[in-house]
C-alpha cells in the first residue's frame, strides 16, 4: 500500500497504526542483517508513537495526513535524546538536546519514525561505503551499492522498511541513491524546507527532501515538511500551496528541454541515455513539446562543487574538536587533544575534504580556487535562468550509471565523484529536481530519469514526474 492509502485506512479506523508498524518492523527484522540500512531501529519509541495515533483515532481526533505511516530518518537529522551520529565516530555518544524541524513536522502529521538510517560519513560520498559503521547494500542486488550519501534511507524505502523516508541532498545525495534503488527522490528548492536540526555539511547546498515509492507519496511528504521556519535564516518566507492538487493535470502545453551537457556527460551509460530519450518521447506523447537545450556552464559544475562544498565543510566541521560534545581523545594539551580527536573520529573521505577545503580557503589561494568556483556558480545560475525563460522543466539522467559493485570505486575518489555529475548543477543553482524510476539498465538494475525545475517550480516538476511514472517501462 502507498503511504496515502495507509494513512487513509488508519484515519478511517480500518487498520491500526500499531498493526501497520508491526508489519513494517517484521520486514526490517528480516532484511536488515543483510542490507544494513539502519544505524538504529527505534522500535519501542515507534510503538509508543503508533499507540498515540491509535488513541487519537479512537477519540475522534484526526492524527494528520501521515497517520500511522512508518518513516525512516537519515542519521544526520537531530532527534532529541536519540543518538544521532552522521555515521561518524566523532559523534560517539551524542544525543541531541533538540529535534529537527522536519522531524517535528512529520510527527505532528501522524507519521511514525522507525529508524535512523546509515549514510556516508557527514553525507560525504556517493555509495554509503564511507560510513564508520559499515556499508549499506542495495535491496535490488546486495552485491551493489545503494548510492549515497542518503543510501540508507533509499535502501530502506526500496526494501519495504517504510513507505517514506527523509534524506539530505548536497550534490545529489537524495536523487542519486533514489535512482540506484528504484524509488522516487526529491531535492526541493533551497529554502523550501527548513534545515534546522540538519547537521551541516555545506550550508549553501544542503537541502532536506523525501524518498517515496510513488510521486504522489513524495508530494504528500513534501507538503508536510515544506514551509517557513523562523529557526532557519535561509528559509523562504512565502512558499507555494499544496502540491497534491497539481497531480493529474498532465503536461499538455508544457515545454521540456533535454540538457545536452548532462545527457552527454562523461561516463553516462548508453542505456541511461536511452531511458532519457524514451522519457522524452513519453512526454511528447502526453502533449508536451520537447527539445534539446544547452546549459554551457553545467560542464563546470563538478569542478566548482568540489571546491565550494569542501570549503564549507572545512568551516562547519571545525566545531568537532573534542571539547564540547562527542568523541574526546585525551592528551597533555588542548592542541594535541584536538588533533588526536579529529584523527580518531573522522574517516578518510571526511579528512580528504577538510584538507581540500582548508587549502581552497587559505591565504594566497582563496581567489584562485574558492572565489573562482563561486564565479562559476554564478554562471550556472545565469545559464539555467536563461533556459527557464523558454522551458518549463528540464530532463536529464539522474546517475550516469546503474548501481555499481561494492568496492568498485572506493580506491578512486575521482571516479566516485563523477557519480554526481548530473545532479550537482541543481544544488549549485538552488533549484528543484526529482528522480523518477524509468525502466532498467545493465543487469536489470533500476535507471532514474531526472526532472529539473526552477526555484519554486515544484508544481510543474511534479506534473512532469507523474507522467513519467505512469509511462515508465
Amino acid at each position: 500500500m502507498t503511504a496515502s492509502d495507509l494513512a487513509a485506512s488508519v484515519r478511517a479506523g480500518a487498520r491500526t497504526a500499531r498493526d501497520v508498524l508491526d508489519d513494517h518492523l517484521a520486514v526490517v527484522e528480516a532484511r536488515e542483517p543483510e542490507l544494513h540500512a539502519c544505524n538504529l531501529v527505534t522500535a519501542d519509541a515507534a510503538r509508543a508513537t503508533a499507540d498515540a495515533v491509535d488513541d487519537a483515532v479512537a477519540r475522534g481526533v484526526d492524527p494528520g495526513p501521515l497517520a500511522g505511516v512508518p518513516i525512516v530518518l537519515k542519521d544526520n537529522l537531530c532527534t532529541r535524546g536519540v543518538p544521532t551520529t552522521c555515521s561518524s565516530r566523532i559523534l560517539e555518544g551524542w544525543r541531541p538536546p533538540y529535534t529537527a524541524t522536519v522531524v517535528d513536522l512529520v510527527l505532528k502529521a501522524g507519521a511514525v519514525p522507525i529508524a535512523k538510517t546509515n549514510l556516508d560519513e557527514f553525507a560525504m560520498g556517493s555509495s554509503t561505503e564511507n560510513s564508520a559503521f559499515g556499508p549499506t547494500r542495495n535491496p535490488r542486488d546486495p552485491s551493489r551499492v545503494p548510492g549515497g550519501s542518503s543510501g540508507g534511507s533509499a535502501a530502506a524505502v526500496a526494501a519495504g522498511y517504510a513507505p517514506l523516508g527523509l534524506g539530505s541532498d548536497t550534490g545529489g545525495s537524495i536523487r542519486q541513491p533514489a535512482a540506484l534503488c528504484g524509488v522516487v527522490g526529491v531535492k526541493p528548492t533551497y529554502g523550501l524546507v527548513s534545515r534546522y536540526g540538519l547537521i551541516a555539511f555545506a550550508s549553501s547546498l544542503d537541502q532536506i527532501g523525501p524518498f517515496a515509492n510513488t510521486v504522489a507519496d513524495a508530494a504528500l511528504l513534501l507538503d508536510v515538511i515544506a514551509g517557513h521556519d523562523p529557526l532557519d535564516s535561509t528559509s523562504i518566507p512565502h512558499v507555494p500551496g499544496s502540491l497534491l492538487p497539481v497531480l493529474g493535470r498532465g503536461v499538455e502545453g508544457l515545454r521540456v528541454g533535454i540538457v545536452e551537457e548532462l545527457t552527454d556527460a562523461e561516463g553516462v551509460q548508453p542505456e541511461v541515455v536511452a531511458a532519457v530519450e524514451q522519457a522524452a518521447l513519453a512526454l511528447e506523447k502526453a502533449g508536451a513539446t520537447v527539445d534539446r537545450v544547452t546549459v554551457p556552464s553545467a560542464v563546470y559544475g563538478l569542478s566548482a562543487y568540489y571546491l565550494i562544498a569542501p570549503a564549507e565543510a572545512s568551516s562547519n566541521l571545525a566545531r568537532y574538536d573534542g571539547v564540547r560534545y562527542g568523541l574526546r581523545v585525551d592528551a597533555d594539551d588542548v592542541a594535541t587533544m584536538n588533533a588526536r580527536t579529529r584523527d580518531a573520529g573522522f574517516g578518510p573521505e571526511v579528512k580528504r575534504r577538510i584538507m581540500l577545503g582548508t587549502y581552497a580557503l587559505s591565504a594566497g589561494y582563496y581567489d584562485a580556487y574558492y572565489g573562482q568556483a563561486q564565479r562559476v556558480r554564478s554562471l550556472i545560475i545565469h545559464d539555467f535562468a536563461r533556459v527557464y525563460e523558454r522551458y518549463d522543466a528540464l530532463l536529464s539522467p539522474t546517475s550516469p550509471t546503474v548501481a555499481f559493485e561494492l568496492g568498485a570505486k572506493t580506491t578512486d575518489p575521482l571516479a566516485m565523484y563523477l557519480s554526481d555529475v548530473c545532479t550537482i548543477p541543481t544544488n549549485l543553482a538552488g533549484h528543484a529536481a526529482v528522480s523518477v524510476p524509468f525502466g532498467e539498465g545493465e543487469h536489470g538494475l533500476p535507471v532514474g530519469v531526472q526532472v529539473l525545475a526552477p526555484a519554486l517550480g515544484e508544481p510543474v516538476m511534479f506534473r512532469v514526474a507523474e507522467v513519467l511514472e505512469h509511462a515508465a517501462p
